[in-house]
């Protein structure tokens, strides 16, 4: 048995994302360097990481339109993973140069221009404001990582915006260079925690939305189930859960009994977020040909 269900989305708002992030990450480099401040530099490289990520979540999107086939019989979905992974590693690395170019700036304190930052950093919630709205809440693992990043740039720019006023008021120096460590950080931080979760995905760990102990109780709770063995449960790439089990039934007489005892099993998983699940049907008079060796899966 199959059941599939897919979250409508809209790869336009991707596009819309992507080219507003990209272009504003051309504008930030340039004016990073034009008002000297570390800043807006650590939010740009943060920015070319969302560009990237961005430009595979639109490019993938597209891609898994494309049917199943032989070659990938679940589709394309799994795709995404690919760039919230790649996304994750090239904000990692670019935190890392940040954080030694603020670092750098800490020990030799240089002096940056106050309204540029303040323009900027107007400018930046503005367009990453609008960026993070056009993405809305994601179903996928890459749209997840790019949400919160658009969140975070939003934030960090109300940082900077925060640091250009005091900057106008206080012979601070050293708070450009401060302030890029307290974003860089922040981003790092929730960074490694979706990397921790692609990863899991990616070794296809039970999603952590649903209780494979839960659906075992239910099933085995049912008056036609016997018993039930290799179960199995991972998500393709965040949003899209699969479930395989072998369900013994018992006291089925016909094939009435049979269709009957099928549907009370499928009506318990419907509860659940699966996209699609497998069900290997066993009467109690049958032994499973998997449980007569040892199976390193269950």
């Amino acid at each position: 048995m199959h059941e599939h269900h897919h979250h409508p989305q809209d790869s336009n708002n991707l596009k819309i994302a992507f080219f507003l992030n990209l272009g504003f990450t051309i504008l930030e480099l340039v004016g990073g360097f034009w008002v000297n401040s570390v800043a807006i530099l650590s939010d740009a490289i943060h920015d070319l990481g969302d560009s990237l990520s961005l430009g595979l979540a639109w490019g993938l999107q597209e891609k898994s339109k494309q049917k199943a086939n032989d070659s990938f019989s679940f589709g394309y979905g799994r795709f995404s993973l690919l760039g919230a992974l790649i996304n994750a590693m090239v904000l990692i690395i670019g935190s890392v140069f940040i954080i030694n170019e603020a670092i750098q700036r800490l020990i030799t304190p240089e002096l940056s221009d106050a309204k540029g930052m303040i323009f900027f950093a107007i400018f930046g919630v503005i367009v990453n404001g609008y960026a993070a709205w056009k993405v809305g809440h994601g179903h996928s693992q890459n749209e997840k990582v790019i949400s919160w990043h658009l969140i975070e740039d939003v934030l960090g720019w109300v940082a900077v915006l925060i640091g250009g006023i005091l900057l106008l008021f206080f012979d601070w120096p050293w708070i450009d260079p401060a302030l890029s460590l307290g974003i860089t950080l922040f981003i790092l931080w929730n960074v490694l925690k979706n990397l921790k979760e692609t990863l899991y995905i990616f070794l296809q760990a039970v999603p952590s939305d649903i209780s494979l102990d839960q659906i075992k109780k239910e099933l085995c709770a049912l008056p036609i189930v016997e018993s039930i063995h290799h179960t199995h449960l991972w998500s393709l790439e965040g949003a899209h859960h699969v479930f395989t089990a072998h369900v013994r039934l018992k006291q089925v007489q016909n094939l009435k009994e049979l269709l009957k005892s099928k549907k009370q099993v499928q009506e318990t998983l419907k509860k659940y977020p699966l996209s699609h699940y497998t069900i290997e049907w066993e009467l109690s008079e049958e032994n499973c040909a998997l449980e007569q060796k040892e199976n390193p899966f269950r």
